[in-house]
């Protein structure tokens, strides 16, 4: 068994058979290429690192890897019945895996030539929301009707529910190959708040939870506002949701705040920030502003203004007209006096890029590790937010910071980030890499410098897909922040191409993540394979059940009826569940 480390931004110099820096490690199966047989069983009965029976005093082979298919979207994926109103889920068809030879021609017997190189897990914008939080910009719902979702509320039960899928998965879908471990491509809270970033740690490592801030008895927020404006599930008020069908649901909210117990992964985990775990509110770059400090911990929470007042602040944060969060603040100061009496509390408060990073290097947060899941105190010391580390003998992970402290959701990152990205896959051309970010190619369109940095350039996203184009052992660019499954091929001179995998959310309906394994086919090129996972929770819900797992199939239903939702946010066949196959580059290990 080999060990996985990490090393920070600052390091630099990494080979195939080295470990990449001192930040602690855990044991997992690394650099073996497992020989495959493409059966259709449910499980291997033993690990490539498990002993087989002896025989007359030599080892027996070791069985063949078996995929695992069962509670994956190719066995089955939630589906709505009915035709109008508010629909309710039940068990649908799987989705088929679709082949791309948009970057290499697929060859015919790879099934049974290929090896294993690495297997992994996909989590991206689970965005656990306080949703008591006095910033929150529910009222936006007054202009578009998706700003303020019913399901919000559930967020945490959801993501453990995600957890538990991941660890009933007895191998990979495709090889059966064991999993390695789950990367967060970010939007892993919502607010930037103290509190999400401590039900996150907790989602991930394993605790108890309760979401729940302010009041430690009771609820206060949009939901038991009496407002028509919201979904109000305990209340009798005949809201607008409630118009479209949603339900009527007696001790609803109470069953949402209640304490929730997450298993934790029982995998190695690591992490990649995103603005909304960067930026209050995802979107302001007003860290040190002291009015907008004061006034998250604070007594005052405001839910109600004109379609008119909602729609300037929208397109404000859109345009990116108010970057710092000065207009906010005034918006919030002239509507004081309209504001909510809450219980006011100091977890609420936001967290900035240190705390980030000291909250997964807490021993308390461990898990299964890596000690601070990918960042190092390396990490701590330069401010900065990314790192590589070794997968497995053959391939290597770059997680990169694309926020922008500037303001603005969209991403870019800074001169020396980029350098850094392309000295590492430079110094690791002998191992295949694949990149892990928040923001998509596309997404990279804010180049506002760091506030920190001032006379820092900042580079968009077509300059990163030049750098990783420059360089045969990059495979793929794994991201989200888009909330929809979309698959890009990138084709460069030569044999330099890779993949863009950006996977749907799992706070917006269909609510997935994306297992994705690296196969060796010995014949000249490689494949990756992706195959997107709901949580565990039931299809089917139940109005009655307000259990933990009730909760998490109602965050699910509530999410696909959710007024103004995207219905193409699973994207089609070819952004699903794919092959997607690539020549082996002229410089990358064979």
């Amino acid at each position: 068994m080999s060990r996985i480390r990490s090393v920070a931004s600052s390091t630099l110099g990494v080979n195939r058979r080295t470990v990449l820096a001192a930040a602690g490690g855990v044991s997992l199966a690394a650099g073996v290429g497992y020989a495959l047989r493409p059966t259709d069983s449910h499980a291997a009965t033993t690990t490539p690192t498990e002993q087989a029976p002896v025989a007359n005093g030599r080892k027996a082979p070791a069985p063949p890897l078996a995929p695992y298919t069962k509670g994956t979207t190719v066995a089955g994926v939630a589906a709505p019945l009915g035709s109008s109103g508010y629909r309710r889920l039940g068990d649908g068809p799987g989705w088929k895996r679709v082949v791309r030879g948009d970057l290499a021609t697929p060859k015919s017997g790879r099934a049974d030539r290929r090896t294993a190189l690495a297997a992994f897990v996909q989590f991206t914008d689970l965005h656990l929301m306080d949703v008591q939080h006095p910033l929150r910009l529910e009222y936006l719902r007054a202009t578009d009707v998706h700003a303020w979702r019913p399901h919000e509320a559930l967020t945490v039960q959801g993501a453990i529910s995600l957890v538990e899928r991941v660890n009933a998965l007895r191998g990979a879908p495709v090889t059966g190959a064991p999993l390695h471990f789950v990367m967060t491509t970010g939007d892993n809270t919502d607010n930037n708040s103290h509190s999400e970033l401590e039900w996150f740690m907790k989602v991930m490592s394993g605790g108890r939870i309760t979401p729940n801030s302010g009041d430690p008895r009771h609820y206060e927020g949009a939901q038991n506002s009496g407002m028509k404006l919201y979904w109000q599930p305990d209340s009798t008020v005949r809201d607008n949701d409630k118009s479209l069908g949603f339900p009527h649901l007696t001790g609803f909210l109470a069953a949402a705040i209640r304490e929730a117990r997450s298993p934790g992964l029982n995998l190695p985990w690591y992490s990649t920030v995103g603005n909304h775990d960067s930026l209050p509110l995802g979107c302001y770059g007003s860290h040190g502003d002291s009015y907008l400090a004061e006034a998250a911990i604070g007594g005052k929470k405001l839910l109600s203004v004109t379609a008119a007042e909602a729609k300037k602040l929208q397109d404000a944060i859109k345009n990116a007209k108010d970057p710092r969060g000065v207009q906010y603040r005034d918006f919030l100061k002239a509507h004081a006096r309209s504001m909510r009496s809450v219980t006011p509390d100091e977890k609420r408060a936001p967290y900035t890029p240190a705390d980030y990073l000291k909250a997964h290097l807490d021993p308390a947060n461990q898990g299964l590790g890596p000690v601070g899941h990918g960042y190092s105190s390396a990490n701590v010391a330069a401010g900065t937010q990314y790192y590589a580390f070794r997968i497995s003998d053959d391939v290597i992970g770059i997680s990169l910071d694309t926020t922008d402290a500037g303001g603005h959701y969209e991403g870019s990152i800074g001169t020396k980030q980029l350098n850094w990205l392309d000295k590492t896959l430079a110094d690791n051309k002998d191992s295949y890499a694949v990149v892990f970010s928040h923001h998509t190619s596309k997404t990279m369109t804010n180049t506002r410098p760091d506030p920190a940095r001032p006379t820092e350039r900042r580079h968009n996203g077509a300059e990163v897909v030049s750098v990783l184009a420059r360089h045969a052992n990059v495979l793929a660019w794994v991201n989200g922040h888009i909330h929809k499954n979309v698959v890009t091929p990138h084709q460069a001179s030569g044999n330099r191409s890779f993949w863009e995998i950006s996977t749907a959310s799992h706070v917006d309906y269909p609510q997935l993540a994306r297992v994705i394994e690296l196969v060796d086919n010995k014949d000249g090129t490689l494949s990756l394979f992706t195959t997107l996972i709901e949580s565990a929770a039931p299809h089917r819900t139940d109005f009655t059940d307000l259990s933990q797992t009730g909760l998490a199939a109602l965050y699910r239903e509530l999410s696909f009826n959710a007024p103004g939702a995207s219905t193409s946010l699973a994207g089609d066949a070819v952004d699903r569940n794919t092959e997607l196959v690539l020549k082996k580059g002229s410089t990358t290990r064979r």
